[in-house]
């Protein structure tokens, strides 16, 4: 139906790996196309859906630069922080709350 290779979910043939597949591999799709996919039933909904890419035409993750561990540091120091409070709350802070948990639930938050 959409032009690629369909293959049943743990039926993919060998050559071809999910996103997470080659990155377990050091490996990056590399700007390649979506050689097929896997599709496995849902419940509720449409089917879940994989996108498959070739191994051999894989490249090699790019190195971490010490420039972008640095600006990888300073994100998650930024996550850290609350907003309400100003503090570190020593966690990264959920964006469901948007705030710390002592700021979110101040009244649960008493010192016995």
């Amino acid at each position: 139906m959409s032009g690629i290779p369909s293959y049943p979910w743990r039926l993919a043939p060998e050559g071809l790996a999910t996103f997470r597949q080659l990155r377990a591999r050091g490996l990056r799709p590399g700007g390649q196309d979506v050689a097929a996919q896997l599709e496995r039933p849902r419940r509720r909904g449409g089917p879940l859906v994989a996108y498959l890419y070739r191994i051999n035409r894989a490249k090699p993750v790019r190195p971490m630069t010490p420039a972008k561990r640095a600006a990888l540091a300073r994100a998650n120091a930024a996550r850290r922080v609350c907003p309400e409070c100003r503090r570190d709350a020593g966690y990264r802070i959920p964006p469901s709350l948007g705030m710390c948990t002592a700021c979110a639930y101040p009244d649960t938050s008493t010192a016995a």
